[in-house]
């Protein structure tokens, strides 16, 4: 039996052993030489969106997309913000389409959500070809120029900076439609393709691409008939770069100044009368009502003829009708003829063009005054990014007494 005091001394040690092994060790004199172990670095949550590089210390409760932006003008495509990954929606990819295409955009440096489906598309894309000029003013305005390495086409666009790139040999053509070369664009390995469908598999290049694993977007702007919701489609772009800030305040500024020049037309107390297009192959093809057309010049103070049509295409109408209809009309605008610059190029197509009273004051506009050597028309590609400034020209035209120092940009009178 051990006696009282060597219990005593057994508890004692055993309780100092204890201690020592629960409490922090002394500090100790660094020895020379001697690498301190690495601190833990807390992830810190981004104040704005990344738009160059990847995160590099991720941290789930973080925020990567402080700079987002909301779809006001568009009902075609959406986006859901989540920590690190964002869900595109594009609902209304071509007129009539019964499908819908979703994209999760995931900020790289983080991981891929399960259970969501989708392509996955890692952002900011490093890179992107463009299948349609219509995307480039916007990729300018984004500062997202260098990003851009292929065309569908290297001789329709008129954007300057574009220009540039394809002058200096920076610039690949790899094709559109069916006939996209899938070989190429393999051997680019762009972060994106920028593409839009028609929904004929036939004519279309996304189903291509898909099949060949190259990430590829659909961009549904055509089918917008508000021309502010064809510009938003901006943002569209802007959330495969992280580029929310820029394009919000690029979009504000944009809508601001639609508003206004609305505002101005909003007010007059006459609107003169106005029809659009001419003849091709036989049948006179008029805007309808609803239309991308129709609507900017109804903000523009204009009595279109048409506009109790409730199409947002164009109606085969024959010559005997429009002149019928339209023969003493104020104006004659956008008569898609690119080569319309003088009264004898119109008189060439059709002699009967002289009956309409429009010819005859001068009051014919084509929306040609910036045509590349090539046919490309700026007033296709920028002017689908800048309808503000078609507002603009349009009210000039219409009611010059309004914006007396504006000088048209996208059109001229064809004298």
């Amino acid at each position: 039996m051990k006696r009282p005091i060597q219990i005593a001394q057994a508890l004692f040690l055993l309780i100092t052993l204890l201690t020592a092994c629960a409490a922090p060790p002394p500090p100790q004199a660094e020895a020379v030489g001697a690498s301190a172990p690495a601190p833990v670095v807390a992830a810190v949550a981004p104040e704005t969106n990344l738009t160059d590089g990847c995160v590099e210390n991720y941290d789930p409760s973080n925020d990567y997309f402080p700079q987002k932006t909301e779809v006001t003008h568009s009902d075609s495509f959406a986006v859901e913000y989540h920590n690190h990954y964002k869900i595109v929606t594009v609902n209304n990819p071509w007129q009539g389409a019964q499908e819908s295409f979703q994209y999760i955009l995931v900020q790289c440096g983080t991981p891929v959500p399960d259970g969501i489906e989708g392509a996955v598309i890692q952002v900011p894309v490093t890179s992107i070809v463009a299948l349609s000029t219509t995307y480039l003013p916007h990729l300018v305005s984004l500062g997202l120029t260098d990003r851009l390495v292929g065309l569908d086409s290297l001789l329709w666009t008129t954007t300057p900076e574009i220009v540039a790139r394809i002058e200096a040999g920076e610039l690949a053509e790899v094709g559109s439609g069916s006939a996209v070369n899938v070989e190429q664009l393999l051997e680019m390995e762009p972060g994106l393709v920028m593409a839009y469908g028609i929904g004929v598999p036939e004519y279309d290049a996304h189903p291509l691409l898909i099949e060949a694993g190259i990430p590829v977007a659909l961009n549904g702007d055509f089918v917008e008939q508000d021309p502010l919701g064809r510009t938003e489609w901006m943002k569209f772009i802007a959330f495969f770069f992280n580029k929310e800030g820029e394009a919000d305040t690029l979009f504000k500024g944009t809508v601001d100044s639609y508003t206004a020049t609305a505002a101005l037309a909003a007010g007059v107390t006459s609107r003169p009368t106005v029809f659009l297009s001419s003849v091709y192959d036989g049948t006179w093809w008029m805007p309808g009502g609803d239309s991308f057309t129709a609507r900017l010049l109804a903000d523009a103070g204009a009595d279109y003829l048409w506009a109790d049509s409730a199409d947002v295409g164009s109606d085969p109408v024959d010559f005997e009708t429009v002149f019928e209809k339209a023969g003493n009309a104020d104006f004659w605008l956008n008569p898609d003829n690119a080569f319309w610059n003088t009264p004898a190029d119109v008189l060439q197509s059709d002699e009967r063009y002289s009956e309409f009273a429009a010819v005859a004051a001068g009051q014919l506009y084509n929306n040609n005054a910036q045509v590349s050597a090539n046919g490309g028309n700026a007033f296709y590609e920028s002017g689908a990014a800048h309808p503000e400034v078609v507002l603009m020209d349009l009210v000039k035209i219409l009611h010059p007494d309004l914006l007396p120092d504006h000088e048209l940009v996208y059109y001229k009178v064809v004298e």
